[in-house]
C-alpha cells in the first residue's frame, strides 16, 4: 500500500497564483503590512505595494511589448525585494517566469533563455553585460532587457523595471488580469540539470505552486509560525539567504511569505555575518537554510558574536544532512533544525520536520505534506514494504506535468500509474518519517545546486589533452557538502603533474558557473571503467574516491 500523509486532506482551490495571492477575501493583516525587506537598505515593500506594483508593471509589459498570456520572461538575478513583485506582475497578465542562476555564463544563460523562448530578460546592472552577450547570442534585441534592483543603467539605454508602464495607447483593452487555466498554465519554468548534460525545463503550473503554498502554509502554521503576535505584534519573521531564482527559495520563502503575511527579510547573497546581524536587528524567528550554512552555524566562531535567540527553528534542505551537525547546532545555539525534502519537479516540497519531534527522528527528513501519497519501489518498480530501501515515488497537486518541449521523457519520468519517480533512494518507517540514503540519479549537488556530470564531461572532453573522462560526486567534509571531482585518462605523452592539474582546471573554471567547479579536484587514471555497452560505470570511481578520502583522512 502506498504512504499517505498523515495530515488531513485540505482543500486547494483550483485558482491561478495571483488570483490565490492578492484576490483573497479572507487576507487576516492589513494592506500596509511589509512584506518583502531589504535587510541593508531597508527599502521594503507593503502587501499593497507589491500588488500596485505587478498590476503595473504587467500592463506594462503588455502595452509596451505587446507581452501576451503564455509568454516567457526570463530572470537573471540575485535576489531583491523588487524580484517577487516584478514576476507576480508577468503572472498578473498570464505570463510565465524563467529564472536562472546569476551566476551563469553567457553561453548557459542563452541555452535557457533560447529553450524557455524568453521575450526578454530581467537581470541588475552587474551583471548587465553578460546578459547582453546571451542576448546577442539567440537575436535577442537590447531593448528587450529590463534592469531591477536600486541601480539603473547610467547609459539609459536599458530601462528600469519601473519604466515599464501602461502608455494609454491600447484604451481600455485587455488591461485587466489575464484569464489562466491553473492546470495547465505555466507559472514557472525553473530548469533543471539532467543526466544527459543538458538541463531540462521543469513546468511548474499555477496549481502546482497553489498546492505547495497550501501545503506548507498547512505545517508552517502546525509548527507555530503566524502572521500576529510576537515581541512587536508583527509576528514571525523569515530570513531570505536562500536565492529566488532556485524553487526552494522561490516557494518556500517568496510565495510562502506573502501568502502567510510573514516579513521576509532579504539578502542578495548569503554572508554569515550579515545574515547573523539581520536576524539579531530584524527579531528574525525562522530561515530555510542549505547544509553548508548549517555547518557554519555550528562551527564558524563569527557566529557567537550575536544574539540569535529569537529563532524558533530552522529548516534545512536542497541536500542531506548529517545528525551530529544538527546535535552540533543544537549544542551550540538551542536552534532545532529540522529536515524538509523536494525536487524541482515538486514546486519543491514533498515532507517536512515536526518541531514536536524533530529531535526523535533526527536524521530524517520529515513527513509528507498534505494530499501527497508515496510509494518504495524496488529496481522492478515492486512496492517494498516500511523499512525497506527503494527508489521513491510521489504523486500529489504539486508534482509537475511534464519537461518543456521533451515528451519523450515522459515514460521514464512517470510510472504507469502515474507516480512521479525521484530516482532519490530511501525507506519510510513506520512513523511515517521518510530517510533519504542514495541517489539513483547522477546528479552532483554541490551547496543545493544541481550540477550535471555529464555536462561537465563533455566539456572536459573537449579539452586537446584529455582522451576521456568521468566526474563523480565527492565529499568536502569543511563544506558539508558535495563538490565534483574529475577523473580524467590523459592523450600519450601528456605530463600527469600538478601544473597540468591546474591548467585543466583554471580551462574548465572560465567556462561554466562557479558551483560546477572542480572543487573536488582532478585525478588521473589509466582508463575510466565503462560496462559492455560503453556506459561509464561512475559507481566505480564513487567507491574509489571514498576510499581515497578516508586514506586521506586516516593520515590527518
Amino acid at each position: 500500500m502506498p504512504v499517505k500523509s498523515l495530515y488531513e486532506e485540505i482543500d486547494i482551490p483550483n485558482v491561478d497564483l495571483w488570483t490565490y495571492l492578492f484576490e483573497r477575501k479572507d487576507k487576516p493583516w492589513s494592506d500596509d503590512k511589509e512584506i518583502y525587506i531589504d535587510a541593508g537598505t531597508r527599502r521594503s515593500y507593503t502587501w499593497s505595494q507589491v500588488k500596485n506594483t505587478a498590476i503595473e508593471f504587467g500592463r506594462g509589459l503588455r502595452s509596451q511589448w505587446g507581452f501576451k498570456k503564455g509568454d516567457v520572461l526570463g530572470f537573471f538575478s540575485p535576489n531583491s525585494v523588487d524580484y517577487a513583485p516584478v514576476f507576480f506582475g508577468l503572472h498578473y497578465i498570464g505570463g510565465a517566469a524563467s529564472t536562472a542562476n546569476p551566476n551563469y555564463t553567457a553561453k548557459e544563460l542563452a541555452f535557457q533563455m533560447k529553450d524557455s523562448n524568453a521575450k526578454g530578460i530581467v537581470t541588475q546592472l552587474p551583471m548587465l553585460a553578460v546578459v547582453r552577450e546571451a542576448a546577442h547570442a539567440i537575436g535577442l534585441p537590447e531593448d528587450r532587457i529590463i534592469i531591477l534592483g536600486d541601480r539603473r543603467d547610467p547609459s539609459g539605454r536599458i530601462k528600469h523595471f519601473t519604466e515599464i508602464k501602461h502608455t494609454g495607447f491600447m484604451g481600455a483593452f485587455n488591461q485587466g488580469q489575464a484569464r489562466v487555466d491553473p492546470k495547465k498554465d505555466v507559472a514557472f519554468l525553473v530548469y533543471s540539470s539532467g543526466t544527459t548534460g543538458l538541463p531540462k525545463g521543469v513546468q511548474l503550473t499555477h496549481f502546482n505552486i497553489v498546492s505547495n503554498i497550501a501545503q506548507l502554509d498547512y505545517v508552517d502554521r502546525f509548527n507555530g509560525l503566524y502572521y500576529s503576535g510576537g515581541l512587536d505584534g508583527k509576528g514571525d519573521k523569515q530570513l531570505a539567504i536562500l536565492p529566488f531564482f532556485h524553487v526552494y527559495g522561490l516557494t518556500c520563502i517568496a510565495l510562502s511569505g506573502i501568502r502567510m503575511g510573514l516579513p521576509v527579510i532579504i539578502l542578495p547573497k548569503f554572508e554569515l555575518e550579515k545574515a547573523c546581524q539581520a536576524i539579531q536587528e530584524f527579531g528574525i524567528t525562522f530561515a530555510s537554510i542549505p547544509p553548508p550554512v548549517v555547518l557554519a552555524l555550528a562551527k564558524h566562531p563569527a557566529v557567537s558574536k550575536y544574539d540569535l535567540s529569537t529563532i524558533k527553528f530552522m529548516n534545512s534542505g536542497a541536500a542531506p544532512l548529517g545528525r551530529d551537525l544538527v546535535e552540533m547546532v543544537w549544542d551550540r545555539l538551542t536552534i532545532p533544525i529540522m529536515q524538509g525534502y523536494g525536487l524541482s519537479e515538486t514546486a519543491p516540497t514533498l515532507t517536512k520536520g515536526i518541531i514536536f519531534d524533530w529531535k526523535r527522528y533526527n536524521g530524517s527528513v520529515g513527513k509528507l505534506l498534505p494530499n501527497i501519497e508515496a510509494k518504495i519501489v524496488d529496481l522492478e518498480g515492486q512496492e517494498l514494504p516500511i523499512g525497506k530501501e527503494g527508489e521513491l515515488w510521489v504523486k500529489g497537486p504539486n508534482v509537475f506535468p511534464g519537461y518543456l518541449n521533451r515528451p519523450e521523457l515522459h515514460k521514464d519520468t512517470f510510472s504507469a500509474d502515474d507516480y512521479f519517480r525521484t530516482g532519490d533512494i530511501g525507506y519510510f518507517d513506520d512513523k511515517g518519517n521518510l530517510y533519504i540514503t542514495d541517489r539513483l540519479k547522477e546528479l552532483i549537488k554541490y551547496k543545493g545546486f544541481q550540477v550535471a556530470p555529464a555536462e561537465l564531461e563533455g566539456i572536459l572532453q573537449g579539452h586537446d589533452d584529455i582522451a576521456d573522462a568521468c566526474v563523480i560526486p565527492a565529499h568536502d567534509r569543511q563544506r558539508e557538502t558535495e563538490v565534483p571531482r574529475a577523473y580524467l585518462v590523459l592523450k600519450p605523452g601528456v605530463p600527469r603533474d600538478d601544473g597540468k592539474v591546474g591548467e585543466i582546471v583554471a580551462w574548465l573554471d572560465s567556462r561554466v558557473a562557479d558551483h560546477k567547479r572542480l572543487r573536488g579536484g582532478v585525478r588521473f587514471i589509466d582508463e575510466i571503467p565503462k560496462n559492455a555497452s560503453g556506459k561509464l560505470l561512475r559507481r566505480v570511481l564513487k567507491d574509489q574516491a571514498k576510499a581515497e578520502d578516508r586514506a586521506a583522512g586516516a593520515k590527518l
